[in-house]
C-alpha cells in the first residue's frame, strides 16, 4: 500500500509540475505578447518591403505561439485524463482494499475469540496433565526433550524481471521456516510420547479413577498441541499473504514503469510527426544539394537498420525458443489474471488515445485544408519546385520503419522482461501494432492528401506563369521563405542526428538484451544444482517422514492400548450398572412386598365386611324371632292384661341390641385402624416410588457419562485416524514426487545421449542447455505444485480442525441444553406431581365429606322409616283391637285413634316433605359442582386464589350437608352472629380495597407525574427527585399498611375471645335441649315435634338462599381481586418501563462524563435502586400478609359455619401456635430491618460522594458551556467573514469586468492607431517617390502628439479608478472595525450570561443541599417506622416461604439486570467502535471529496483557459487574415465579439462560483442528512431490540399461560370423571334405597303388632343417636386434625425444599468462586511454567557453557602447567647465564657499536657517544665532560667504555643486514632505532584465550587489559626497568621481554622472572597507535 500510495503522489507531482511549467511558460509568452503590441505602435516604419517584412515576421511568430499553445493544450488534456483515470483507479483500489481489509478483521477477530476461548480451555487441561504428571512421577527423574532442528539450506531462484529475487528469498524463508515448524512438531509429539509413557506408569501404580483423569488429561494435551498446530499454520498463511501482497505491490510498480515508458514512447511518436508535417510544409524551397545530403542521410540509415533487423532477428530467434519452453510455465501461472485486468485496462486506454488521435487527425485535415486555401493563394504569386514531396515521404517511410524497429525493440525488452506474463503482453504488443498499422494509414491518407496539394501546385503552376509583375516583393518574400527553409533544414538535419543517437541507444539496447540472454543461461545452469541440492533435500525429508511414519505406528499402538484400558474402564462400568440394576429390583421386591401387605389388608377388609353382612343377617334373624315371640306374646296378652312381662322381654331385647351395637362400633374401630395402615403404606409406597425416580435418574446420569466416554473414546480414534491417513497421503506423495523426478531425470539423460549423437559441437552445447533449462524449470514447476498442494492440504486440515472444533463445541453447547431441558422437565413434572398431590387430597378430602353425608342421610332415612313402621304397626294395632272391643270402646280411645291418625298423616306429609327436600339437595350439590368447575376455570391464573375458593366451597358443602341433618332452632342465633361478622368483614374488606386501589393509583399518578416533570430537568435532578419520592411513597404505605396489621391483629383477639365464649353458651344450650329432647321423648306430644320439623325445613331453605348470596359475593370479590392483580401488573410493567429508561438515561451520562465519576454515580443509583427494591418487597409483603389475614379471618367465619365448638377450638389452638411461629419468624424481620438500616446509613455515606461528582459534573457542564459559546462565536463570525468575502467577490468580478472594458477599448484604439499607420504609410511612399521628404518627416509627429494624448487620457482615467479602489478599501476596512467592535460586545453579553448560568448552579447547589436535609429526615422517619415495625411485626411470619420466592425472583430479576447490562455495555463498546470508525471512513471520504473538488477546479480553469486561449487565437488568425485583405470592419466587429464572449466567460464563471458554494451548501447538508440517519437506525435497532425482547417475553407468557390452561383441562376431565363415579354411586344408592322401601312395604304388615314395643325401643335408639351423632363429632374433630397436621407437614416440606435450594446456591456461588480461584490460578502458574521453562533453557544453554569453559579452564591448566616448566627452566638458564656472564663483555655488541661510531658523519658523533653512555648507565655530567674532551681521541671513550662496563648480557648475535645502502647518510641513533622496531615486532602470535577466559577490565589488581598502553606508560616502564635492574637492559633483551604490553603494578624484577598469575593473561599482539610506537618511546629516551 505505501509503495502504491508513494508512486501515484509522485505521479500526481510530475503532472502538476507539468501543469505548472506549461502554466509559466503560457503566462510568459502572453506577457511578451503584450510587449509586443504595445511597443508596435512605437516602431518607426520607412519602406514598404520592410513594413511587409515585420508583418510576415509577426504572422510566423503567432503562428507558432498558435502552435506551442495548440501543442500544450493537448498536453494539458492528456494530462489531465490521465489524472482523472489514475484519481478513479485509486479510488476503486482504495474501496477495494477497504473492503478485503474489512472483511479479513472481522475473520481474524471470530478466529482470535474462537482460538482465545480454546487457548484458556487447553490451558486449563495443560495444568492439570502437568499436576498429574508431577504427581505420578515425582521419584523418576524428568527427560528432557531433545530438539532436533535441520536447517535446509538456503535456495536461490532467479526470474526475469528484477524484484524476483527478494520473491524467491521470502519464498525460501517460508521453507525454513516450514521446516522448523515441523521440527518443533515432532519435538511435541516427543513429549507427547513422554506424557504418554508416564501415564502408562501412573497406571500402573494408580487406581481406575486417577487412570481416567490422566488419560483425560493426556487427551487434552493432544488437543492443545493440535491447537498450537492450527495456530501456527495460520500464523504461517498470514506470512504469506503478506508475501502476496509485496509480490502484488511489486507487479504493479512493473506496471507503471511499463505504462511511463509506453507514454515516452508516444509522446516521441507525436514529436516525430510534428516534425514531419513541419516538414512538409516547409521543404517547398529547399535545395537540391541539401535533398542529396538528406538522401544519403537516409541510405546511411537504412543500412544501418538493416543490420540492426539481422541482429533483433537473431535475438527474435533465440528470444522465440526460450519463448517456446517457458511457455508451460506460462500456463500454469494463475496469478497473473490480476495483470490481465491490468493490461485489459491499458488496454482501454490505448483505445481511448485512438480516439484522441483520429480526433486530432480530423482536426489535422481540417488545418490541411485551410492550408491548401493559403497554398493555392501563394501558388498565384510564386512558383515551386516538385522533387521536395518525393524526398518528404521517403524520409517519412524511413521514420516510419524506425518507429517499427522502436516498437519492436520495446516488445522485446517487454519479452524479456515479462517472462512470467508473456502471454498477456504479446497480446498487447499485437493490440499495439494494430494502433501503429492504423496510424501508419492516417499517415498515408495524409501523403494522399499531400499529393493532391502537389497537383494542384502543378495546376497551379500554368497559371502563375503569367502573373510576373511584382518581382520585387516578390523576391524579398522568396528570400525569407529561403532562410525559414534553411532553418528547418537545420532542424531536419539535427533530427537526423537525434535519430543517429535513438538507433545507437537501440544498439545499446540490443546488447543489454544479448547479455541479458547470457545471463539467463547462467542463471539457469545455476538452478540446476540447486535442484541437484533439492533433491537431496528431499531424500532427507523422506527418510524423515518414514521416521514419523514409525513413531506414528508407535503412537497406533499406545492408542490401542489405551482403547484396551477404556474397554476395562467400561467393563467396570457395566459392573457397576448391574449393581444398580440388583439395587433397583431389590426396591422392586419390597415394592411387591408391600403391594403383597396392601392386598392383605384388603383381604382383611373384605373378610371384616364380610363378618359385617353376618352380623347383620343375624340380626335380621333375631327380628324376626323377636317377631314371632312378639306374635306369641300378643296372642297371650290378647287374655291378660298384664304389660309387666312385656317389659321384662323389651328390657331383654334392649340389652341383646346394646350388645349387637358395642359389635358395630368394635367393628367401625377396626375399619378405622385398618384405614389409618392403608394410609401409611400409601406414605410408604410413595416415598419408595420418589426413591425409585432417584435411582432412575442416576441411572440415567451414568449412562449419560458413558455415553460421554464413549463419544470422547469415538473423537480419539477417529482423530488418531485422520492422522494416520493424513501421513499416509503425505507418503503417497512423496512417493510420487520421487517417482515423477526419477521419470523427469531418465527423460532429461535421454534428451541429453541424443544431444551428444548430433554432429556440430556448438548445436549440442545449445541443446544440453535448453535440455537443462527445461528441466529446471520442469522441477519449478513441481515444486510450485508440491507448495500448492501442501497449501491446500493444510488449508483443508486447518478447516477441518475448525470444523471438529466447532462440531465439539456444538455437542457440548447441545448436551448443555440437553440437561437444562431435562432439568426443566423434571422441575415442571416435580410441579404437577405436587399439584396433582394437592387434587388427590382434596378429591379424597370432598369424598369423604360426601360419603359422611351420605351415611347421615342413609342412617335418618332407615330411622323415619322404622319410626313410620311403628307407627303403622301401632295404627292397625288399635284398629283390631276397635273391631274386637267395639262395644267396650270409649271416647277416649276414639280421640287416641284420631290423634295417632292425624298424627300417620303428617308423618307423611314429613316424609315426602323430607324426600323432596333431598331430590333438591341432590341438585344443589351437582349446580355446586358446576360452579367449582366454573371457578376453577375462571381462576386458573392465581393458583393460591383457587386453592383458597375450593376450601371455602367444600366448606360450605359440608356446613350445607350438616345443616340438613342438625334439627336445633339455636343454631339460628349462631347463623345471625356469623352474618353479622361476614358484614363487617366485607365492609372492612372493601375499605381496605379502596384504600390500597386508591394508594396505587396516587403512586401511579406521582411516579408518572414525577416522570413527566423530571424529563424537563437535568438527568441528575430527576434521578434523585424521583428516588426521594418513591422513597416517600414507600414510607406512606408502610405506614397504612401497619396500621392495618394493628388493626386487624385486634379484631383477630377480639373474634378469637368472643368466639370462646359463643362456644361455651353453645355447648350449655345444646345440654339443655337434650335434657328437653329426653323430656319430650318420654311425654308423648308429637306435634310440638312436627311443628318444629316443619320451622327447621323453612329455616333451612332460607340459609341455602343466603349461602347462595355468599356464593355470588365470592364470585365478585374473586373478579375484584382479579382485576386489582391486573392493575398491580400494569403498575409493574410501568415501573419496569420507567427502569429500563433510567437506564438508558443513565448510560448516556455515564458515556458523556469521564471514567473516574463513573464508577461513583453507577454504585450511588445502584444502591438507591436496591433500596426502593427493597422498599417495595416489604410493601408487597405487607400486602399478601394483609390479604392472608383477611383470608384467615373468612375461614374462621366460615369455620363457625361448618362446625360445632370443637372444632372451632382446635382451629384456635393452631392459630395460637402459628402466632408463636409468627413470633419467632418477627424476629428475623428484625434482624434483616436492623440489615437496612445499616444500608440506609451508607446510602447517606455515598450521598456525599454523589455530591462531590455533582459538583465537578456542573463544573464540566459550565466549561462545555463556555466552549459553545465560544464555538457559536467563531461559526458567527465565520458566516460574516464569509458573506463579506461573497460581496468583495462580486465587487472584484465588476472591477475586472471594467477593467476588460478599458482592455477592449485600448485594443480600439490599438486598431485604429495602426488603420491610421496603414492610412498613412502608402501617402509617404507616394512622397517619397515625388521627392519630399520633410512632408514625411512633419506627419510623424503629429501622429506621434495625438498618441500621446491618448495615452495620457487613459492615465488620467486609470488614476480615478486607483482613487475609487482606495476609498473601497478604506470603507471595507472601517466595514472590519465595526465587526470586531461587535464581537467584542457579542463576547461581553455571552461572559454576563455565563454569569446567569453560575448563579442558576448556584441556586441547584442549594436545592440539592435541601434534598439531602429532607432525605437525612426521611431517614430518620425510617428508623422510627422501623421500631413501629417492630411492634407490628409479630402477625406476619406466615408469609416466610414467599418472601424467599419473592427474593428468588427477585434475585432472578436481578441476574437479568446484569446481563442486559453487560449486553449494553458490549453494544456500546460495539458502537464506539463503529462511530470511531465511520468518523474515520468520513474523514478519508472528506480528504477524497476535497481532492476531487480541487482536481475538478483546476481543471475546469484549465479548461477554461484553453477555451479562451483558442478563441483569442481564432480571433488574431481572423484578425490577420483581414489585414492582408485590409478589411478593418469586420476586424471591429470580431472584438466586439471577443469582448461578448468574455463578458459570458465572466458571466459563466459567477455561475460556477455560485454552483461551487451550492454544491458545498448541499454536500452539507447532505453530511448532515447522513448523521440523521445514522441516529435514527441506531434507534430503529435500539427499538427492534426491544420490540425482540417484548416478543419473547409474549412469547414466554403464553407458553406459561397455555401450560396452565392444559393442566386447568387435565383437571376438569379429572373431575369430570369424579362426578360420574359419584353419579354412578348415587344410581346405585337410590336402586338400594328403593330396594330397601319395597321391603319395608313387605315388612309393615308384620310389624304393626309390634309398633307398641318399638315405641319404647325408639326412645332408646334416640338416646343412640345423640351418642352416634357425638361420635361423628368426634371424628370429624380427628379429620380436621389430620388435615391441620398434613398442611403443616406440607409447609414443613417447602420450608426444606427451600433450605435445601438456599444451599445449592450457596454451594453454586462457592464452587463458581473456587473455580474463577483456579482459573486464576491456573493463569498464574501457567505465566510460572513459562518463566521456569524460559530459565531451564537458560539453565541448559550455562551448564552447556559451562562445561566447555571447564573444558577450555583444564586446558589452560595444562598449558599453563607446561608453560610453568618452561619459565622454570629458562629461569634456571638465566641464572647460569647471568653467573657466567658477569663480568664478560660481548665482542660482537662492542665491534658493532665501535665500526658504527666510525661510519656516523662527524656531526652526528656526540648523538651516538650519549645513547651508548644512556645504555651503560652514565650520567649526563660525564658525558658531557667526556664529549668536552673530544680532542683526547677514541681510545680513551674506547677503553672507558671497555673498562667501566660493570656486565652484560650475551645476547644472540644479530648482525647487520646487507641492504642497508644510506649507511652513511643516516645516523646511527636511526638506524639503531630501526633496528630496534624490527627487532621488536614478534613473528610468532602468541597463544589464543577466550573471551570468557579474561577476567572483567575493572578487577583489581589488574591493568585495563583492553586498553593500549598511552607513550608515557611505556616509559615509566623503561625508565623503571633501567632504574631497577642496571644488568638488565630493555633494549637488549630477547624478545618477548624486551617491550612488556601490560606494564605490572607492583613488580619490582621482570615480567619473566614471575609465575604466570590472573592478573596478567597474554593477549594477540596489540594495534599501538603511531604515538605509542617503540621509534616514539627511542625519540624521548634519546631527548632525556
Amino acid at each position: 500500500m505505501a509503495s502504491w500510495l508513494g508512486g501515484l503522489g509522485s505521479g500526481l507531482g510530475q503532472s502538476l509540475g507539468q501543469v505548472g511549467g506549461s502554466l509559466s511558460s503560457l503566462t510568459g509568452q502572453l506577457s511578451s505578447f503584450t510587449k509586443d503590441i504595445l511597443l508596435e505602435g512605437a516602431e518607426e516604419v520607412g519602406d514598404a518591403a520592410t513594413e511587409l517584412h515585420v508583418s510576415n515576421s509577426r504572422l510566423r511568430e503567432i503562428e507558432s505561439i498558435n502552435a506551442a499553445q495548440k501543442s500544450e493544450n493537448e498536453r494539458l488534456k492528456k494530462i489531465c485524463s490521465d489524472l482523472e483515470e489514475k484519481h478513479e483507479a485509486a479510488e476503486l483500489q482504495v474501496k477495494q482494499l477497504s473492503i478485503e481489509y474489512r472483511n479479513q478483521l472481522q475473520q481474524k477477530e471470530v478466529e482470535i475469540s474462537h482460538l482465545k476461548a480454546r487457548q484458556n480451555a487447553l490451558q486449563e487441561q495443560l495444568q492439570k496433565v502437568q499436576t498429574a504428571a508431577q504427581s505420578s512421577q515425582s521419584a523418576a527423574g524428568l527427560q528432557p526433550a531433545t530438539t532436533s532442528a535441520s536447517f535446509v539450506p538456503v535456495v536461490r531462484h532467479s526470474s526475469g524481471f528484477e524484484g524476483d529475487d527478494m520473491d524467491f528469498g521470502d519464498l525460501i524463508w517460508s521453507q525454513q521456516e516450514i521446516n522448523r515448524l515441523s521440527n518443533q512438531v515432532s519435538r511435541l509429539e516427543s513429549e507427547v510420547d513422554h506424557w504418554k509413557q508416564i501415564a502408562q506408569s501412573s497406571k500402573v501404580q494408580g487406581t481406575s479413577v486417577a487412570e481416567q483423569s490422566e488419560i483425560c488429561k493426556l487427551q487434552n494435551t493432544i488437543k492443545e498441541l493440535k491447537q498450537n498446530l492450527s495456530q501456527e499454520i495460520d500464523d504461517h498463511q498470514h506470512e504469506l499473504s503478506v508475501l502476496q501482497d509485496a509480490h502484488r505491490q511489486k507487479l504493479i510498480e512493473i506496471t507503471r514503469r511499463h505504462r511511463e515508458e509506453l507514454s515516452e514512447y508516444e509522446e516521441r511518436i507525436e514529436e516525430l510527426e510534428n516534425q514531419l508535417q513541419q516538414d512538409g510544409v516547409s521543404t517547398d524551397a529547399v535545395d537540391d544539394s541539401k535533398i542529396s545530403e538528406q538522401k544519403k542521410g537516409a541510405q546511411n540509415l537504412e543500412g544501418g537498420k538493416a543490420e540492426d533487423l539481422q541482429i533483433i532477428k537473431d535475438l527474435e530467434d533465440e528470444i522465440r525458443r526460450l519463448n517456446q519452453k517457458l511457455s508451460s510455465a506460462k500456463e500454469e501461472n494463475k496469478i497473473l489474471l490480476k495483470d490481465q485486468e491490468l493490461l485489459k485496462v491499458e488496454k482501454i486506454q490505448i483505445t481511448q488515445e485512438y480516439e484522441s488521435l483520429k480526433s486530432d487527425f480530423s482536426v489535422l485535415q481540417s488545418s490541411v485544408t485551410e492550408q491548401d486555401a493559403l497554398l493555392k493563394e501563394q501558388e498565384k504569386k510564386f512558383q515551386s519546385k516538385t522533387m521536395l514531396p518525393e524526398d518528404v515521404i521517403r524520409l517519412q517511410q524511413a521514420l516510419l520503419e524506425a518507429e517499427k524497429e522502436i516498437a519492436r525493440l520495446s516488445s522485446l525488452n517487454q519479452a524479456d522482461s515479462f517472462t512470467h506474463t508473456g502471454k498477456d503482453i504479446q497480446a498487447f504488443t499485437q493490440d499495439l501494432q494494430v494502433l501503429k498499422e492504423e496510424n501508419v494509414k492516417l499517415k498515408k491518407e495524409k501523403e494522399g492528401l499531400e499529393k493532391e496539394l502537389l497537383h494542384a501546385q502543378h495546376e497551379n503552376k500554368n497559371i502563375l506563369s503569367t502573373y510576373s509583375e511584382d518581382q520585387n516583393s516578390e523576391l524579398n518574400q522568396l528570400r525569407q521563405d529561403l532562410e525559414r527553409k534553411e532553418h528547418e533544414l537545420n532542424e531536419s538535419i539535427a533530427e537526423r542526428e537525434t535519430l543517429v543517437a535513438e538507433l545507437e541507444e537501440l544498439d545499446k539496447q540490443n546488447q543489454e538484451a544479448t547479455q541479458h540472454v547470457i545471463t539467463l543461461k547462467e542463471q539457469l545452469s545455476k538452478q540446476h544444482t540447486q535442484g541437484d541440492s533439492i533433491t537431496k533435500q528431499l531424500q532427507i525429508d523422506i527418510d524423515l517422514e518414514r521416521k514419523k511414519v514409525a513413531k506414528l505406528e508407535m503412537e497406533k499402538m499406545e492408542a490401542i492400548k489405551e482403547l484396551d484400558s477404556q474397554k476395562e474402564k467400561l467393563s467396570q462400568c457395566s459392573y457397576a450398572l448391574n449393581d444398580l440394576h440388583i439395587s433397583k429390583q431389590q426396591l422392586q421386591n419390597t415394592i411387591k412386598d408391600l403391594q403383597e401387605q396392601l392386598k392383605k389388608s384388603q383381604d382383611c377388609n373384605l373378610q371384616n365386611k364380610k363378618e359385617i353382612k353376618e352380623l347383620q343377617q343375624r340380626l335380621k334373624e333375631k327380628e324376626e324371632d323377636l317377631s314371632v315371640s312378639l306374635s306369641k306374646l300378643t296372642e297371650k296378652s290378647n287374655q291378660e292384661a298384664n304389660y309387666s312381662c312385656q317389659d321384662l322381654i323389651l328390657k331383654e331385647r334392649e340389652v341383646e341390641i346394646a350388645k349387637l351395637q358395642n359389635n358395630i362400633l368394635e367393628n367401625k374401630q377396626r375399619n378405622e385402624d385398618l384405614e389409618k395402615s392403608l394410609s401409611d403404606l400409601k406414605i410408604e409406597n410413595g416415598k419408595l416410588v420418589t426413591a425409585f425416580e432417584e435411582i432412575k435418574q442416576e441411572l440415567n446420569d451414568a449412562i449419560s457419562e458413558k455415553n460421554k466416554v464413549y463419544l470422547e473414546k469415538d473423537t480419539v480414534v477417529e482423530a488418531l485416524k485422520m492422522e494416520k491417513k493424513h501421513l499416509e497421503t503425505e507418503l503417497n506423495q512423496t512417493e510420487k514426487r520421487l517417482f515423477e523426478q526419477a521419470q523427469k531425470y531418465e527423460q532429461t539423460i535421454q534428451e541429453l545421449s541424443n544431444a551428444r549423437s548430433m554432429d556440430t559441437s556448438a548445436l549440442q552445447l545449445e541443446h544440453e542447455r535448453l535440455v537443462k533449462q527445461n528441466q529446471e524449470k520442469d522441477f519449478k514447476i513441481a515444486e510450485f505444485k508440491r507448495n500448492m498442494e501442501q497449501m491446500e492440504i493444510d488449508h483443508q486440515e486447518t478447516k477441518e480442525m475448525l470444523t471438529t472444533s466447532l462440531g465439539g463445541q456444538k455437542q457440548l453447547t447441545e448436551l448443555i441444553k440437553e440437561k437444562e431441558e431435562f432439568i426443566e422437565k423434571f422441575k415442571n413434572q416435580a410441579l404437577q406431581v405436587k399439584q396433582e398431590l394437592e387434587e388427590y387430597k382434596k378429591a379424597s378430602k370432598k369424598q369423604d365429606v360426601l360419603k359422611q353425608n351420605l351415611e347421615e342421610k342413609d342412617k335418618s332415612l332407615a330411622i323415619m322409616k322404622e319410626e313410620n313402621n311403628h307407627l303403622k304397626e301401632e295404627i292397625e294395632r288399635l284398629k283390631d283391637q276397635q273391631s274386637r272391643s267395639a262395644p267396650m270402646v270409649e271416647p277416649k280411645t276414639l280421640d287416641i285413634i284420631i290423634e295417632l291418625e292425624s298424627e300417620v298423616t303428617q308423618l307423611k306429609v314429613i316424609k315426602n316433605n323430607l324426600e323432596e327436600e333431598i331430590e333438591v339437595l341432590k341438585k344443589t350439590i351437582e349446580d355446586q359442582n358446576q360452579k367449582t368447575v366454573q371457578l376453577q376455570q375462571s381462576l386458573q391464573e392465581q393458583r393460591k386464589q383457587i386453592d383458597e375458593s375450593k376450601v371455602q366451597c367444600e366448606q360450605m358443602n359440608v356446613t350445607h350437608e350438616r345443616l340438613s341433618l342438625e334439627k336445633d332452632e339455636e343454631i339460628k342465633n349462631l347463623q345471625k352472629t356469623i352474618e353479622q361478622i361476614k358484614t363487617q368483614l366485607h365492609k372492612e374488606r372493601q375499605v381496605i380495597q379502596t384504600d390500597s386501589s386508591d394508594l396505587f393509583q396516587v403512586t401511579k399518578v406521582q411516579t408518572l407525574n414525577g416522570e413527566n416533570g423530571n424529563e424537563k430537568h437535568d438527568l441528575s435532578k430527576a434521578e434523585i427527585e424521583r428516588l426521594v419520592k418513591g422513597i416517600k411513597e414507600r414510607e406512606m404505605e408502610i405506614k397504612l399498611l401497619n396500621e392495618k396489621n394493628v388493626s386487624l391483629s385486634q379484631q383477630i383477639d377480639q373474634l378469637s375471645k368472643d368466639e370462646v365464649g359463643k362456644l361455651t353458651r353453645i355447648i350449655q344450650e345444646k345440654d339443655l335441649e337434650i335434657q328437653a329432647l329426653n323430656a319430650r321423648v318420654s311425654s308423648a306430644s308429637y306435634r310440638q315435634d312436627v311443628l318444629c320439623l316443619q320451622q327447621q325445613l323453612q329455616a333451612y331453605v332460607m340459609e341455602r338462599e343466603q349461602v347462595l348470596a355468599v356464593l355470588s359475593e365470592k364470585t365478585r370479590e374473586n373478579s375484584q381481586l382479579k382485576t386489582e392483580y391486573h392493575k398491580i401488573m400494569d403498575m409493574v410493567a410501568a415501573k419496569e418501563a420507567a427502569l429500563v429508561r433510567l437506564q438508558e438515561e443513565n448510560q448516556k451520562l455515564s458515556n458523556r462524563f469521564e471514567n473516574s465519576s463513573q464508577d461513583m454515580f453507577r454504585e450511588t443509583i445502584q444502591n438507591l435502586s436496591r433500596i426502593i427494591r427493597e422498599k417495595d418487597i416489604e410493601i408487597d409483603a405487607l400486602s399478601q400478609k394483609c390479604q392472608t389475614l383477611l383470608t384467615v379471618l373468612q375461614t374462621s367465619s366460615t369455620g363457625t359455619d361448618s362446625g360445632s365448638g370443637g372444632v372451632n377450638s382446635n382451629q384456635f389452638e393452631e392459630l395460637l401456635q402459628e402466632r408463636d411461629k409468627l413470633k419467632q419468624q418477627v424476629k428475623k424481620m428484625e434482624e434483616w430491618k436492623q440489615q437496612v438500616i445499616t444500608t440506609v446509613q451508607n446510602m447517606q455515606h455515598e450521598s456525599a460522594h454523589l455530591q462531590e461528582e455533582l459538583h465537578k459534573l456542573q463544573a464540566q457542564i459550565s466549561v462545555e458551556s463556555d466552549s459553545n459559546s465560544k464555538l457559536q462565536v467563531d461559526y458567527n463570525g465565520l458566516i460574516q467573514s464569509y458573506e463579506q468575502n461573497e460581496k468583495k467577490l462580486k465587487s472584484f468580478s465588476q472591477e475586472l469586468a471594467q477593467v476588460q472594458h478599458t482592455i477592449g477599448q485600448l485594443h480600439n484604439t490599438k486598431d485604429l492607431l495602426l488603420g491610421k499607420l496603414d492610412l498613412v504609410t502608402p501617402s509617404v511612399a507616394m512622397a517619397s517617390i515625388i521627392s519630399q521628404p520633410p512632408v514625411i518627416q512633419s506627419s510623424a509627429p503629429e501622429v506621434l502628439s495625438d498618441e500621446t494624448k491618448l495615452l495620457q487620457k487613459e492615465l488620467e482615467q486609470l488614476k480615478k479608478k486607483l482613487q475609487e479602489k482606495d476609498s473601497t478599501i478604506r470603507t471595507l476596512q472601517e466595514n472590519n472595525q465595526r465587526l470586531s467592535d461587535s464581537v467584542a460586545t457579542t463576547s461581553e453579553v455571552e461572559r454576563k450570561g455565563q454569569e446567569g448560568t453560575d448563579s442558576e448552579i448556584k441556586q441547584i447547589k442549594e436545592k440539592h443541599d435541601v434534598l439531602q436535609k429532607s432525605l437525612r429526615e426521611k431517614d430518620i422517619l425510617i428508623k422510627s417506622k422501623s421500631d413501629q415495625l417492630l411492634s407490628v411485626s409479630e402477625n406476619l411470619s406466615n408469609k416466610e416461604n414467599e418472601n424467599e420466592l419473592l427474593k428468588q425472583a427477585v434475585t432472578n430479576l436481578k441476574e437479568r439486570n446484569l446481563i442486559l447490562e453487560m449486553d449494553i455495555r458490549k453494544l456500546k463498546e460495539e458502537n464506539e467502535k463503529i462511530v470511531a470508525s465511520c468518523r474515520e471512513k468520513e474523514t478519508e471520504f472528506r480528504a477524497l471529496q476535497e481532492t476531487n473538488m480541487q482536481f475538478s477546479m483546476m481543471l475546469k480553469e484549465k479548461e477554461f483557459e484553453s477555451h479562451s486561449m483558442k478563441e483569442k487565437a481564432l480571433t488574431f488568425e481572423k484578425l490577420l487574415k483581414e489585414k492582408e485583405q485590409g478589411k478593418t470592419g469586420e476586424l471591429n466587429q470580431l472584438l466586439n465579439e471577443v469582448k461578448s464572449m468574455q463578458e459570458k466567460a465572466v458571466t459563466f464563471q459567477q455561475e460556477r462560483d455560485q454552483v461551487m458554494v451550492a454544491l458545498k451548501q448541499k454536500q452539507m447538508e447532505s453530511s448532515a442528512l447522513q448523521s440523521e440517519i445514522q441516529h435514527l437506525r441506531e434507534k430503529e435497532q435500539r427499538l427492534n431490540q426491544e420490540l425482540e425482547r417484548l416478543r419473547n417475553h409474549l412469547l414466554e407468557m403464553e407458553d406459561s399461560y397455555t401450560r396452565e390452561a392444559l393442566a386447568a383441562e387435565d383437571r376438569e376431565a379429572k373431575l369430570r370423571k369424579k362426578v360420574s363415579v359419584l353419579e354412578e354411586k348415587l344410581v346405585s344408592s337410590s336402586t338400594a334405597v328403593e330396594n330397601a322401601s319395597h321391603q319395608a312395604s313387605l315388612q309393615v304388615e308384620s310389624l304393626q303388632e309390634q309398633l307398641n314395643l318399638v315405641s319404647k325401643q325408639r326412645d332408646e335408639t334416640v338416646l343412640q343417636l345423640t351418642i352416634s351423632q357425638d361420635q361423628v363429632k368426634q371424628y370429624a374433630l380427628s379429620l380436621a386434625n389430620l388435615q391441620m397436621v398434613l398442611e403443616q407437614f406440607q409447609q414443613e416440606e417447602k420450608a426444606m425444599y427451600s433450605a435445601e435450594l438456599e444451599k445449592h446456591q450457596k454451594q453454586t456461588a462457592e464452587w463458581k468462586k473456587k473455580a474463577e480461584n483456579l482459573e486464576e490460578k491456573v493463569v498464574s502458574l501457567q505465566e510460572s511454567l513459562g518463566e521456569a521453562n524460559a530459565a531451564l533453557d537458560a539453565a541448559s544453554r550455562l551448564t552447556e557453557q559451562l562445561d566447555v569453559k571447564e573444558e577450555q579452564i583444564e586446558e589452560l591448566k595444562k598449558e599453563g602447567e607446561i608453560r610453568k616448566e618452561m619459565l622454570e627452566d629458562v629461569q634456571n638458564k638465566l641464572m647460569n647465564l647471568i653467573n657466567s656472564t658477569e663480568g664478560k663483555v660481548d665482542k660482537l655488541l662492542m665491534r658493532n657499536l665501535f665500526v658504527g661510531h666510525f661510519h656516523t658523519p662527524k656531526n652526528k658523533r656526540p648523538e651516538v657517544l650519549r645513547l651508548m653512555g644512556s645504555i651503560l648507565g652514565i650520567k649526563k655530567e660525564e658525558l658531557d665532560q667526556l664529549l668536552s674532551e673530544e680532542q683526547r681521541g677514541v681510545t680513551r671513550w674506547v677503553t672507558g667504555w671497555l673498562g667501566g662496563g660493570t656486565g652484560s648480557k650475551s645476547v644472540p648475535n644479530t648482525p647487520l643486514r646487507p641492504t642497508h645502502q644510506n649507511i652513511f647518510n643516516s645516523s646511527f641513533s636511526e638506524l639503531f632505532v630501526k633496528f630496534l622496531e624490527t627487532e621488536s615486532c614478534p613473528s610468532l602470535p602468541p597463544p589464543k584465550l577466550s573471551v570468557h577466559d579474561m577476567k572483567p577490565l575493572g578487577a583489581a589488581g589488574t591493568g585495563k587489559a583492553g586498553s593500549v598502553p598511552s607513550s608515557s606508560q611505556i616509559q615509566d616502564s623503561a625508565v623503571s626497568g633501567i632504574s631497577r635492574r642496571p644488568d638488565a637492559n630493555p633494549f637488549l633483551a630477547p624478545r618477548s621481554a624486551a617491550v612488556p604490553l601490560i606494564t605490572p603494578a607492583t613488580s619490582s624484577g621482570h615480567l619473566l622472572m614471575k609465575p604466570i598469575s590472573d592478573a596478567l593473561p597474554t593477549f594477540t599482539p596489540l594495534p599501538v597507535s603511531p604515538d605509542a610506537s617503540a621509534g616514539a618511546v627511542l625519540k624521548d629516551l634519546l631527548k632525556q
